[in-house]
């Protein structure tokens, strides 16, 4: 299926644009149809006002002579620097920058001057090495004057694949082709593109089924048809039941993640405690029931009872034996289970014995340091959340939810999802919590667990955008229905994955 949320890497563009221009698409036609959008873009967003253009040696370069020809046809005060000589340029860059009938000027700070806009088209993707020279001083030298620069593709420095940054400064607008890259949308590559446009330069649909991709921008088309669907003769059964355990003496994050859990559909939601802490959550919980746990037994007879169809554990639970029994003993009945803060940490040093225990139906969801806790000394750590995230997926047989502003889900077959709606309001005490218990809710009533935990996560994240400033975890669970009223409309239709 031609998917407009696939993620591509450089390798991946450079296949497209080949298998593009062997369909008949010419690479003079191709290069144009990657710069006019850009220049449409600035001409939407800005004014007229004098623009340089920093164009590069490669091809990003000869897509910064199709921008610079447009612009100045639209009557903008248009320069141009290049990085290298004229006569070096090859190809489709040389045959654009042979159209471009102004001055071209050595790219160096000094041509800064008298600019407001620069369009930073040096590099792009297809740098693999820390920007140095002439292109990092004068990129820098934009950034300090706080200047507005456009990237095309992606800004220079910028690692495609990774979001890493190895000298790439804050862009105001990235305009790219095709499809967006993991470094559009991974930290510190978010932040640093900007606003970012795909354009459509002509890349038959064809070419994108050979190209494979296994990794996505989190949307709705994604999981929007397969969210659970309420049935007229349905009860509160047949949405399920969700079994949370519940820490003492802390109470609320396990609270806020039940009503979670309760507010993105399961039809009950138990929250299992420590007898002494039965008052607590009686006390707060009215449509949530509480289950008091006096022995270990008493755990066990409500796992027994299979109209429980998700579990979790994890939020306040604390990090001790008696965790790491428990975690087990869910895990045992081979049910959909979401595994959060301590039910990952309290496996710090013997995380094989937890992986040996994990099944297809498990969901974990760690923040970094939980993360690192978990998997240290499992996985190779040095390298981007992407990476990261699959190894410690395929390593562990789970859905792994690397939580942050990019959060990373990534299922132990490969697959991969990075999702770029978090407002950063959401750095917020307890938002992790409630994150688990909408995974939860979506898996009680049946849903896949690893489109379960990519709707949780963009659904979050929808919520708090909904808010706005003054959120805090509490608020959560309550916005949830609006937002997935919203979502109504986008039922129909076949999902992407």
């Amino acid at each position: 299926m031609n998917c407009d949320t696939a993620l591509v890497t450089a390798k991946q563009m450079a296949l497209a644009d080949r298998l593009t221009v062997a369909s008949g698409i010419g690479e003079m036609a191709l290069m144009e149809n990657a710069g006019r959008p850009v220049a449409q873009a600035i001409q939407q967003r800005w004014t007229p006002r004098p623009v340089l253009v920093l164009c590069g040696p490669g091809s990003n370069g000869g897509d910064g002579f199709v921008v610079a020809r447009q612009l100045a046809a639209a009557d903008w005060p248009v320069r141009v620097a290049l990085l290298g000589a004229r006569e070096d340029l090859r190809g489709a860059a040389a045959h654009h920058a042979g159209l471009w009938r102004g001055p071209v000027e050595a790219l160096t700070p000094r041509a800064l001057d008298g600019a407001e806009l620069v369009v930073d088209a040096i590099f792009g993707a297809g740098l693999s090495r820390a920007l140095e020279g002439m292109a990092a001083s004068t990129l820098a030298e934009a950034a300090a004057r706080k200047m507005a620069l456009i990237a095309v593709d992606i800004p220079s420095g910028l690692m495609g694949d990774t979001g890493a940054s190895m000298g790439a400064v804050p862009c105001a607008l990235t305009v790219t082709c095709f499809r967006k890259k993991p470094g559009h949308l991974l930290q510190p590559g978010r932040s640093l593109c900007g606003e970012v446009i795909v354009a459509d330069i002509g890349t038959p649909d064809a070419v994108f089924e050979q190209l494979k991709s296994d990794t996505f921008e989190n949307d709705p088309k994604l999981w929007a048809s397969t969210l659970p669907v309420m049935q007229a003769d349905g009860n509160k059964y047949t949405r399920g039941h969700a079994l949370l355990w519940g820490g003492w003496p802390t109470t609320g994050a396990a609270r806020m993640a039940a009503r979670a859990a309760a507010r993105i559909g399961s039809g009950l939601t138990t929250v299992a405690v420590p007898a002494v802490a039965l008052p607590v959550y009686a006390a707060a919980l009215t449509s949530v029931m509480v289950s008091a746990i006096a022995r270990p037994e008493d755990l066990d007879q409500l796992l027994a009872d299979s109209r429980y169809t998700g579990l979790m554990i994890g939020p306040g639970a604390g990090v001790g034996p008696a965790t790491r029994s428990r975690v087990l003993a869910m895990l045992a009945t081979g049910r959909a289970a979401v595994l959060d803060a301590d039910a990952l940490s309290v496996f710090k040093d013997d995380p094989a014995t937890l992986f040996n225990a994990l099944h297809g139906a498990c969901v974990l969801t760690p923040h970094e340091g939980e993360f690192k806790r978990l998997f240290e000394g499992v996985i190779d750590m040095v390298g981007d959340k992407l990476r990261r995230a699959r190894a410690a997926a395929q390593a562990s047989g789970a859905v792994v939810v690397l939580k942050g502003s990019d959060t990373v889900i990534a299922a132990p077959d490969g697959r991969a999802i990075v999702n770029a709606n978090a407002p950063p309001t959401l750095a917020t005490a307890g938002a992790g919590d409630v994150l688990a218990g909408m995974v939860l809710g979506l898996l009680t009533q049946g849903m896949a667990p690893f489109l379960a935990a990519a709707a949780a996560v963009w659904l979050h994240g929808a919520a708090a955008a909904s808010f706005g400033p003054g959120l805090i975890a509490e608020d959560l669970p309550d916005l949830l229905p609006a937002v997935l009223q919203n979502l109504q409309a986008k039922r129909s239709g076949q999902a992407c994955l």
